[in-house]
């Protein structure tokens, strides 16, 4: 990605046990993002959450729930973000998905070794 340029940022809100194919779903959007080389991806793990049906997934120990909120964050340009859609639409039964513009400031790996 050319740094610095508008953006787009992909949000993909799911379940910790949403499953792909027999893998997680989390894990089967990060790797396509990467087969497809997409800019970045990130997962992030929520402590309470809940979504369409109400229910409320915690990790109070009262309320133990092993079906935690998920966020998959991916950035790249408009372009790239819509060819990978198609995929996020075949692939997540149930959850969000949000689209939004994005100003990206730096972009960069670190080549020196450190």
């Amino acid at each position: 990605m050319k740094i610095p340029e508008e953006g787009c940022l992909l949000r993909i809100f799911i379940g910790e046990s949403d499953r792909w194919q027999g893998s997680p779903l989390y894990e089967s959007i990060v790797l396509k993002a990467r087969e497809l080389h997409l800019a970045g991806a990130t997962v992030l793990r929520g402590p309470m959450g809940f979504g369409a049906s109400s229910r409320l997934h915690t990790t109070k120990v009262l309320r133990l729930s092993e079906d935690l909120p998920l966020v998959i964050e991916i950035v790249d340009n408009r372009a790239k973000i819509e060819e990978f859609i198609p995929h996020i639409d075949e692939m997540v039964q149930e959850g969000l998905v949000t689209l939004e513009k994005v100003e990206v400031i730096k972009y960069r790996a670190n080549t020196s070794g450190d």
